[in-house]
């Protein structure tokens, strides 16, 4: 068994609980630190924490955290980092004043992701999502959730998803699939959604099932997208064949996405930023966690989910980069953190715990991930030499991560 021994930490930060899945409400920035700590890691688990006092003498490897923090990976719950090509004219458009769903309306947005997916080769879309999820694991990333949804036929969503399989063998983070064939109506089927939706559900989820390629399903239900009637419909067929439900929902318009997110227990309800108060009362006596992404809201000029608001209120939050090629083209979750202090009104601690624990819960790997306990992967993040948790989301347009420690292993 070969051991690994982080010593004199500053801030040993994110110690919580075994079995504890998520942090909600005043529990976000409470949870406990560790003033000069040690990490003690046995093949790829952590085996032991506590006080730099009482840290065992010698270990295999010996890392010395001197000035600086030791934290969980971040657990990026909702990204589309599996795509082909950039929208950089769309960028270009919205700057001229073009809205979301104008850009859409054009044939842009989604369907303009579709149709240069479906002229890439699988190998060319693996190299690419490779190339991009090696560098936000050098932020700091430990742990990923990849949507289809750029394909919008059956063929092409099986080839993206096909492509996260082999990205989930090859890379060493844990990689949850996430089917969303129903992200856009194609535009054969824009005279025709419930064909489209007929489609999903009769011929796409059945061999994404068949083929075990997805743990979860998702679906854009949103205004100018799909109905809470068709996002049920779907759901429920998804539920039948073993798939948990995520939602996109609340992006663009109070769209009756948190209600069926609640009705389906979805393990999350992802964007709100047009949640009302009724609905994050809704959201408290669920196990749905509310999933917020403000480098969504910072690259299209949106409103910002009122994550003051849903956190006083009792709610736990989850962070994520929604990374993808239109509306957030960036993974940084360092960079989320700053906005979600900036703009969601987050206190850092808060920002932390949302990026670790609860998104690992988001994806299920609660278990797994997200925060330090005994048994849990040594999925870890050193930083540079800095004074507080605060200095992560002040020093924005940096990378504030000095070592990732992945399985146990220093990357």
């Amino acid at each position: 068994m070969k051991s690994t021994l982080i010593h004199h930490i500053s801030s040993l930060e994110m110690v919580v609980p075994a079995g504890k899945p998520y942090l909600k409400g005043a529990e976000m920035s409470q949870y406990e630190t560790i003033q000069e700590a040690y990490v003690l890691i046995e093949d790829d688990k952590i085996s032991g924490f506590g006080k730099q006092q009482d840290a065992p003498e010698r270990a295999d490897i010996m890392i010395d955290a001197t000035g600086k923090l030791v934290l969980p990976g971040w657990c990026d719950s909702h990204t589309h980092t599996v795509f082909a090509g950039s929208r950089e004219q769309e960028f270009v458009d919205k700057i001229r004043g073009l809205s979301y769903q104008e850009i859409a309306a054009r044939g842009g947005g989604i369907l303009n992701s579709a149709k240069k997916l479906l002229d890439t080769p699988e190998e060319a879309l693996y190299d690419s999502a490779l190339e991009r999820i090696t560098k936000i694991i050098h932020t700091g990333t430990t742990s990923l959730e990849i949507k289809s949804g750029y394909a919008l036929t059956t063929q092409g969503e099986l080839k993206m998803l096909r492509v996260i399989r082999k990205l989930k063998e090859n890379l060493p983070i844990p990689i949850k699939a996430t089917f969303l064939g129903a992200h856009a109506f194609p535009h054969e089927y824009k005279n025709n959604p419930e064909g489209y939706v007929k489609k999903i559900i009769d011929e796409m989820i059945p061999v994404v099932a068949s083929e075990g390629l997805a743990e979860f399903i998702d679906v854009f239900c949103d205004e100018g997208f799909f109905t809470p009637k068709q996002t049920a419909d779907i759901l429920e067929a998804a539920l039948r064949y073993g798939l948990i439900p995520k939602l996109h929902a609340n992006e663009l318009a109070d769209s009756g996405g948190v209600e069926v997110a609640v009705q389906y227990r979805a393990r999350s309800a992802d964007h709100l930023e047009h949640i009302t108060d009724k609905q994050i009362a809704l959201l408290n006596s669920s196990s749905t966690m509310p999933t917020l992404l403000p480098s969504t809201s910072f690259f299209l000029k949106l409103p910002y989910a009122p994550a003051r608001k849903m956190i006083d209120a009792g709610l736990p939050v989850a962070l994520a980069s929604d990374y993808n090629p239109g509306s957030s083209p960036s993974g940084n979750m360092p960079f989320v953190l700053t906005l979600s202090c900036l703009y969601l009104q987050m206190l850092p601690k808060e920002s932390v715990a949302a990026a670790t624990l609860n998104g690992a819960y988001a994806m299920c790997l609660e278990d797994v991930c997200g925060s330090i306990a005994l048994g849990k992967k040594a999925n870890l993040l050193i930083t540079g030499k800095m004074e507080s948790i605060a200095a992560i989301p002040y020093f924005f347009g940096s990378n504030p991560i000095e070592k990732v420690i992945i399985n146990g292993k220093l990357l």
